[in-house]
């Protein structure tokens, strides 16, 4: 079997640092930036073993992975 490769765009993962920098200055504490940055790559991983887990999308090549009130495009 072939092995899947998850690629991060570099608005992705600009726009992840994003998020977590922006629950890490609410908070003053890394405690849910943590969390959230292990729930996100949790869900890759799955994904990346399970892929037709997710919701479809119109592009077929791409699945939705609703993780918390995210919704991660892979």
């Amino acid at each position: 079997m072939a092995k899947r490769k998850i690629v991060w765009s570099h608005k992705a993962k600009i726009k992840f640092t994003e998020i977590l920098e922006f629950y890490y200055q609410r908070s003053k504490n890394k405690t849910y930036s943590q969390k959230l940055y292990r729930e996100i790559q949790k869900g890759v991983r799955l994904l990346k073993k399970q892929p037709t887990l997710g919701l479809r999308t119109d592009d077929g090549s791409v699945r939705a992975l609703i993780i918390g009130e995210y919704i991660v495009f892979l």
